[in-house]
């Protein structure tokens, strides 16, 4: 797949990302900060958000496919998007917990890949947990202080 043709296609998946039900769930994601593969797995069941879980991680696990079969320039999409690096950093702590509980070795594998495979990708993955955890106390603090 030529250069080109990867950008056309990052565009494509760019352009997904601007439609209305998916902003929403990339939005409701980014407040979600599961402390367990149960709550991962509750959530992922429940009737209102159940759906934006589902569509950002798998999303997300799309498109690393795209770039693990080739199809996406790896180097092209690790330097133009990062969201997909904050979506693994939550779910990556109970990945293990979740492929047991459903059966499922290969959940998120593609995304797995792709950050792991990436310059640097475990450190950066490391520091994005480290970031998570800081804004999730910064709204806990917040919420403290407003009750």
């Amino acid at each position: 797949m030529s250069k080109v043709e990867s950008a056309d296609l990052l565009i494509k998946l760019y352009d997904l990302r601007r439609e209305e039900v998916m902003r929403k769930a990339r939005d409701w994601f980014f407040t979600f900060n599961p402390t367990s593969a149960e709550e991962i797995g509750n959530t992922m069941m429940d009737p209102e958000v159940g759906g934006y879980l589902r569509m950002v991680t798998s999303y997300w696990d799309m498109a690393a496919a795209f770039v693990n079969h080739g199809a996406i320039d790896s180097d092209l999409f690790n330097e133009t998007v990062g969201e997909h690096m904050m979506v693994f950093a939550k779910i990556e702590p109970y990945l293990a917990e979740m492929r047991e509980m459903w059966e499922s070795p290969d959940m998120y594998a593609h995304l797995e890949k792709v950050i792991y495979d990436a310059p640097n990708g475990k450190e950066k993955l490391a520091k994005m947990q480290e970031w998570i955890a800081g804004m999730a106390e910064q709204g806990e603090q917040a919420g403290e202080a407003s009750a």
